[in-house]
């Protein structure tokens, strides 16, 4: 297996994308209210937290731009709609499914779910769209 090489610019584009996407999708515009209530965390609990899940959550996004961009290199993937399948495909196959299976054991709500996977679905698209249209 041979690793393909670094647009280090376009990993960086995706990891802020993430950011940007994440900043977006978990405020009050949209679902942090909704996703707290069904997670059952304190909003205090939350934001004491967010200094620590943002360290985390910049190393996922790292990896995950990382193997994404040599999956899409591998799959020989060019263009916007490409990358944007890529991510849908890896997400389905590596996020929704493993997601599923744990809210299923966890007995959360499928809100929860939704809200939290198509989270992932979005960024994943956006990288995608990011890695594969900036070679």
């Amino acid at each position: 297996m041979q690793f393909a090489p670094i647009n280090w610019l376009a990993i960086a584009a995706a990891v802020v994308s993430n950011f940007v996407i994440g900043g977006l999708w978990y405020s009050p515009l949209l679902f942090v209210n909704r996703w707290l209530s069904l997670s059952g965390v304190e909003k205090r609990v939350f934001d004491a937290g967010l200094p620590v899940a943002l360290i985390g959550d910049f190393f996922s996004a790292l990896v995950i731009a990382l193997v994404l961009n040599q999956v899409i290199r591998w799959a020989a993937v060019v263009g916007l709609v490409g990358g944007i399948e890529i991510g849908a495909l890896v997400w389905l196959g590596f996020v929704a499914s493993v997601l599923l299976s744990q809210i299923t054991y966890e007995h959360r709500p499928l809100g929860f779910y939704a809200i939290s996977a198509g989270y992932r679905l979005v960024t994943l698209m956006v990288a995608g769209a990011i890695l594969s249209a900036w070679r």
